[in-house]
Order: structure tokens, then sequence, then C-alpha cells
């Protein structure tokens, strides 16, 4: 069974049965979180407080991956870092239930974090440098790398093959990203030898959640190692002197917890490149889901790829910039 016809058979009932399957009875509130690579729901639970169950999408991660991410935030958990692990229950974290797996979390409740205070980002940048703490103790085995060709040359490869560019700008993407890699080529050049630890992965602000006692990260769905810039560099945004600004303020807190290697600051951009990339074919793996045409009808016209088209070609230029430097 393909991972979009094992989504349709999610239905109501196969959800509640699936807790009912660990123990969990739900009370009948449902409600589909903002989730497309996976299926999440909150569920009111009889007599209990309401929890968040995560289906994953099938053959995307090992059974091992998945347990090799709990573990991961289980033991940031055990150092006091405020995330959000997934449920123990009859000593498992991870369960099955038809032809689905599935987690249980506590609900957690906030705010997106306003980006635009100094003493918010430094305040993230502590939390970050916590996580990366954490990270750098051990490797992952079972989870996968960023690295170039799994971000980059794999990704760019799957959308030329596959006939989601337009014919009459096929040419033009496969000139424009040729150069595009070879630009992040020479950011790595430049970086050298840098670490490589695990990492949240998706560190962007929508993974963030702010209440009264600060933040706390969600959904590490997509931890893997990496150089612990892809943690940062979401969280910049503006123009060039407002991204220092907001380095500073971040690099400010990390380092309360984590030295940060600057030569990592050649890859900002580089890291910025390989994104755009792989959104891209990320949209197009998945579009046999009919989740993603109903979410990104914009997606596969010709006006799409031009926009990416010039989005390559102005990230060519910004590698060749000099680095971001903190004030």
């Amino acid at each position: 069974m393909n991972d979009t016809a094992s989504f349709f058979s999610l239905t109501p009932d196969c959800l509640l049965d699936a807790l009912q399957s660990i123990g969990l009875y739900g009370d009948g509130r449902l409600l589909a979180l903002n989730s497309y690579e996976n299926r999440v729901y909150q569920v009111g639970i009889d007599g209990g407080a309401p929890v968040v169950v995560k289906f994953y999408r099938p053959a995307r991660w090992s059974d091992e991956a998945i347990l090799e991410e709990h573990a991961f935030v289980a033991e940031m958990a055990a150092q006091e870092i405020p995330v959000v692990p997934a449920m123990t229950i009859d000593g498992k974290t991870l369960h099955r239930f038809d032809d689905f797996r599935f987690a249980v979390f506590p609900r957690q409740g906030g705010r997106a974090p306003e980006l635009g205070d100094p003493a918010t980002l430094e305040w993230l940048g502590r939390f970050i440098g916590r996580i990366h703490a954490v990270g750098a103790t051990q490797p992952f085995v079972h989870r996968p790398a960023l690295t170039i060709d799994t971000f980059g040359v794999a990704p760019r490869d799957y959308l030329l093959a596959h006939d989601f560019i337009p014919m009459e700008l096929q040419d033009a993407y496969r000139s424009v990203s040729a150069q595009a890699l070879d630009g992040v080529r020479h950011c790595y050049a430049r970086a050298g030898d840098v670490r490589s630890l695990r990492l949240h992965g998706d560190c962007h602000v929508g993974n963030v959640l702010w209440t009264d006692k600060g933040p706390h990260f969600v959904d590490f769905d997509d931890a893997r190692m990496g150089p612990a810039t892809q943690d940062l560099w979401m969280l910049l945004s503006g123009e060039r002197a407002e991204r220092v600004r907001q380095l500073s303020d971040l690099l400010a807190g990390y380092e309360d917890f984590m030295e940060f290697d600057a030569r990592e600051l050649h890859l900002v951009e580089a890291l910025r490149t390989l994104r755009l990339i792989h959104y891209s074919a990320w949209l197009a793996q998945r579009w046999d889901d009919p989740a993603f045409p109903a979410a990104f009808p914009w997606f596969n016209m010709p006006r799409y790829w031009q926009d990416r088209i010039l989005e390559l070609r102005e990230q060519i230029a910004l590698m060749d910039e000099a680095p971001l430097w903190p004030a």
C-alpha cells in the first residue's frame, strides 16, 4: 500500500480505534492540525487532558529512525530542555494499528515568538544552544544527514527526471540549478571541515511555541545530522543589516551553552539554496497525495518555475557576497 492510499483509510473511526488499541479513549473531539508530511490531530480524551496524535507517512522513515528521533527528544527533556517528547505507553513510544505507525504527545499550547525583540532572539539562541549541546554528544545512526547530495543534487535530479518543470523552462532550470549547486559547493569549501551534529532540522518560527515561561520547539520529524547553522539561519529575515542584528542576538544566547564556529557563516546562503531546491522536490514527491494539490495549487504552473529560476539566480549572487557577520 502506498502512502497516499494508506492515508485515505485514516478515517475518524480508524483514528479513535488506534488510540483505543493503546488504552486511550477519545471523547469525540477531533481537530486536524496543520501538517502535510504526516497526519496530526488533537484528540479529546475521555476523563483526561487532550493529546496530539501523529500518524507517520508510510515508507518515509524506518522504525529505527523514528525511535531515534523520540530518543533524541527524550534526552533533551531529561536535561530539562523545554521540548515535547512522545508519551511512553505500555513501554513504547511508537505504536502500530493496521497500516499505520503513530505516536502520542501531550498537547502543548503557545504562540509565535516575537522575532523583532532582541531579548526573544537571545532566549531562542540559548534554547538552540542547549539543544545542540545534547545533539553533539553522539551522532544519529539511522537518520540521514543534510548534505549537498541529499538536499541539492538528488532533489534537482528528481525534478528534472519527472517532468514537473514545463518543457520551455527545463533548460533554464537545469542551467541555473547547476550554477546554484556550484555556488553551494564553493560556500562549503570556504567554510572548510565544519562539525556535523544532531539538529532539529526544520527550525523555523512555525515550530516554536512561546508561553510566559519562554519557548519550546515542537516537531522534530526532520531531525538529522548537519551543521549548527541549519538551526539558526531560518530565524533570520529582512535586509542584511537587520539579519546581522538578529544573528548577533541569537549567537549571544547560543554561546552561553555551545561554542559557535564562525566559519559556518559561509553556509547561510548555501543552506537557504539547498532548502529551496529540496522544497520543490518535496512538493513533487508528494503530488499524488490529494492534500498537496489542494494546499499548493500554484505548484506545477509556469509562473511557479519562473519564480524559482529567478530565486536561484538571486541566491547565486548572494552566495558570492561576504557572509553575515555578527555585530
